[in-house]
């Protein structure tokens, strides 16, 4: 017997500044990896988390 997909899945969250400003503190991409409920967030999320590589708070965005 298989199991079912789970209801929680694992999701990476990725700094949106990080991408397109090439003036930043160090080289990189700010990345954080967090749970969310399919069920109640089916559509990607974004949260404001503190990037070291901007060195401020920035959106972070559900990437696949």
């Amino acid at each position: 017997m298989g199991k079912a997909k789970g209801i929680r899945i694992l999701i990476t969250l990725e700094c949106t500044e990080c991408r397109s400003n090439t003036n930043k503190r160090s080289n990189g991409v700010s990345r954080y990896t967090t749970q969310k409920n399919r069920r109640n967030n089916p559509e990607r999320i974004e949260l404001k988390k503190y990037c070291p590589h901007c060195n401020k708070s920035t959106i972070h965005k559900e990437i696949k």
